[in-house]
């Protein structure tokens, strides 16, 4: 065993594991039992890993001739896993700060998108875009996320609708991913709106006969790290045909199947993306009983959005009846020109309140199966050895804090580890 290691957070009055036995994904009971261990501490090794979680006395005898280069002293504090936020679109130029008030006076997602606003105004935006802003301004919405405790997001291209915007937008979170400590799950949505003058077939076609086989090129040529690919599955957009064609091309060329379906309408895109073998599925504010069954049976994680039914005043995805079909539930910001939310605690105590969430419920969604979401649950979302040494330090006795105090994190969050490596260390927290 190394003497030497990174971090050591000492006499915790709660490390929350989230799992101690190696599950790759929660449903229903396991969400509610979640494991909790009093009066703990995490060694995180060298390599950023962690190498040892248990009860404070066991740590500090296993490790009494070890040298750290960090120790943090967590007395009274609770030690929880890297959040995971696992659906943003934060690559974007020009807000849309005025549809807000479209919005507030009754107008749909749909009337604003079919009056040049919503994905279109945006399209525009990033397409005349510098790439150097594009990164500027997504270094600055990653590093808002990471300050909230996000420490692995999945960020999707779909703002350019053609070959080199795409290109360009995949290439900014690549820079980002090499330049900024947050994990970055990278996903092209090429699909994510009908281009202006073109139809839906039109569109399919070039996704399927452009834009894929310049990505699987300079995927191929180690350019590019892309792990999914999504769609808009919804009237008006993406249709059954279209969608399935798009995402099975994808999942040919080795991406995960993650896509948007059930927001508006009842597409039946569960029962697709069950068939399909996907590993998530986002929105479902529509989804079937059929649908529920069917990702259960298929082990297809349900990305519930909260902003996004909060924002749009639609329906409530039905978080309840999903867990008690035994679907995997996870969760997701959404953050976007539309739901301007960087913040997974903000997330998850709106799934509490609006979606009925249990609070264990809603930290489960956030971590062990938003990483599952994302195909990452083996490394992420649980504080277990051999797991990526991400986590969160909060100035609180009880970890439910984070959750209880709506819009509190930033005086409750006191420290966020990515890789074992503090890379926020906030001296304004607040007592209680």
């Amino acid at each position: 065993m190394s003497r030497n290691h990174k971090l050591l957070v000492k006499n915790a009055k709660q490390v929350v594991l989230i799992c101690n036995n190696g599950e790759k994904y929660l449903t229903k009971h396991g969400m509610n039992n979640l494991s909790v261990i009093e009066n703990a501490s995490v060694v995180i090794g060298s390599d950023g890993l962690i190498r040892a979680v248990g009860p404070a006395e066991t740590i500090r005898t296993q490790y009494s001739e070890s040298s750290f280069d960090n120790v943090i002293d967590a007395t009274g504090m609770c030690v929880l896993p890297g959040l995971v936020d696992a659906h943003t679109h934060p690559v974007w130029a020009g807000d849309r700060v005025h549809e807000f008030a479209m919005k507030l006076a009754g107008a749909t997602y749909m009337e604003v998108h079919r009056a040049g606003g919503g994905i279109h105004y945006t399209v525009e935006h990033t397409r005349a875009a510098a790439a150097s802003d594009l990164l500027t301004s997504l270094r600055s919405r990653l590093q808002r996320m990471q300050r909230a405790g996000t420490t692995l997001v999945e960020c999707k291209s779909g703002y350019g609708l053609e070959l080199q915007t795409e290109l360009k937008m995949l290439e900014v979170i690549e820079e980002a991913r090499s330049s900024l400590p947050i994990n970055i799950s990278s996903t092209y949505c090429g699909a994510h709106a009908v281009p202006k003058g073109k139809t839906v077939a039109e569109a399919t076609e070039n996704i399927l006969q452009v834009q894929l086989p310049w990505l699987k090129e300079l995927m191929s040529a180690g350019r590019l790290q892309v792990h999914n690919i999504d769609v808009f599955c919804e009237q008006g957009v993406f249709d059954l045909v279209s969608t399935r064609a798009i995402l099975q091309a994808g999942k040919e060329m080795g991406l995960n199947i993650n896509f948007h379906g059930d927001e508006l309408h009842p597409m039946n895109s569960a029962e697709m993306g069950a068939e399909l073998g996907a590993l998530a599925i986002s929105h479902l504010e529509e989804v079937t009983d059929e649908g529920m069954v069917a990702m259960a049976k298929a082990k297809t994680a349900a990305v519930l959005l909260p902003t996004t039914a909060y924002i749009l005043r639609l329906p409530q995805p039905r978080a309840r009846d999903m867990l008690d079909a035994g679907v995997i539930v996870a969760l997701g910001s959404d953050f976007n020109p539309n739901a301007y939310c960087c913040s997974m605690p903000v997330v998850m105590h709106l799934a509490c309140v609006n979606m009925r969430l249990s609070m264990t419920e809603a930290l489960a969604a956030a971590t062990i199966n938003a990483a599952f979401a994302l195909g990452h649950s083996d490394t992420h979302g649980s504080l277990e050895v051999n797991k990526h040494g991400d986590l969160l330090i909060l100035n609180a006795t009880r970890w439910e804090h984070l959750i209880y105090q709506l819009g509190g994190h930033q005086e409750v969050i006191r420290f966020v580890v990515i890789g074992g490596n503090v890379v926020y260390d906030n001296d304004k927290t607040l007592d209680l």
